[in-house]
């Protein structure tokens, strides 16, 4: 929360996946820019980020110089497709990137040593099934053309419905296409239904007698999305991945301190109105401070990161989105999140 693969506006957020994809070279589509004021963490942090609301907060970051508050170098770089923003990380073209639990975990399982360290939120509904009139329960999807980024949050989320409802993924008919050329696909008759994240829904549920079949909101907590750092880079510059940490945090404060500032920048960045922005609140839930210390402890259910893990684990290898699972005993690291609810006290 796959592809979670998944990426658009403002606030929304269950657990995530994704197909592998290959390790091409991607590059970023544009960069916000880069903060030169003086640091203790002198060189440069090169870090990712896509367009989906409970992300979009970096962009206060940047704008409102909170990198250099904390005194740490960032490069934040903006990607048009979250896709190539994963490529990136596991290819080492970037020390960090905003993605989700599945994505991460997909990467991890091909090889790629990267570990989350921080929870941004959790998509609440603001990822969907989009259907035709005349598809009223997912039993109906069969033998259907079903439209998805493959790989994504999106893709992980109709999986989990059809596995929910008794049907494999060979039961319908999968269209692997781009969140935008899929939610264009489907308002153009093309496909049956479309796997899409806000603000495409938008654009899908254009189509008439279009609605949603299931969201996010059905499967609490299968899409969290996090920040994720190379192991490089925790190895390394611990400094600097504490420093990301406390931004984050200190960017939070700002948001609510200054509610109607920080929307109107995320609104910018996503391409959208400041009112457009603000529909989406309800669909992602930000984690707080406490909420990520929970989130990190040990459980016996989905509000549990690392028994979140094991489910998602668990469905990547049965879905054969992943040969085999992942090691799941280095990827979560909760001591910068200690350290700044250690530093607030």
């Amino acid at each position: 929360m796959k592809i979670r693969k998944l990426l658009f506006l403002f606030t929304f957020f269950l657990l995530s996946l994704v197909i592998v994809v290959s390790c091409s070279s991607p590059q970023p589509t544009s960069t916000t820019g880069n903060s030169t004021s003086p640091s203790t963490n002198s060189e440069t942090v090169q870090m990712g980020f896509s367009v989906w609301p409970g992300w979009l907060p970096w962009e206060v970051s940047q704008e409102e110089k909170l990198f250099d508050r904390n005194k740490i170098n960032v490069n934040l770089k903006w990607f048009d497709g979250y896709l190539d923003s994963l490529n990136a990380l596991r290819v080492g073209q970037l020390d960090a990137n905003t993605q989700t639990l599945n994505d991460t975990l997909s990467s991890v399982a091909a090889g790629s040593d990267q570990v989350i360290v921080l929870v941004n939120d959790n998509s609440t509904g603001n990822d969907k099934i989009i259907v035709r009139e005349g598809i009223n329960n997912i039993a109906d999807l069969k033998g259907k053309k079903v439209a998805a980024e493959e790989g994504t949050v999106d893709h992980f989320l109709l999986l989990l419905g059809l596995k929910k409802a008794g049907l494999k993924p060979a039961d319908i008919s999968f269209q692997p296409l781009e969140t935008g050329a899929a939610a264009a696909a489907f308002v153009a008759g093309q496909v049956d239904a479309v796997g899409v994240f806000a603000p495409f829904t938008n654009k899908a549920l254009e189509r008439k007698g279009s609605k949603e079949l299931f969201s996010s909101k059905d499967f609490p907590g299968a899409i969290p999305d996090h920040l994720v750092v190379s192991r490089k880079l925790l190895n390394e510059r611990p400094q600097a991945v504490q420093a990301l940490v406390n931004t984050w945090f200190d960017t939070l404060a700002f948001i609510y301190s200054n509610p109607d500032k920080a929307n109107g920048i995320m609104a910018k960045r996503a391409g959208v109105t400041a009112e457009e922005y603000k529909q989406y609140n309800s669909g992602t839930k930000i984690f707080t401070l406490e909420e990520n210390l929970k989130a990190f402890s040990p459980g016996k259910d989905m509000t549990s990161l690392n028994y979140a893990a094991q489910e998602t684990s668990k469905f990547l290898v049965e879905a054969g989105l992943v040969k085999q699972a992942p090691d799941l005993s280095k990827i979560f690291d909760d001591r910068f999140i200690k350290a700044y609810s250690t530093l607030k006290k």
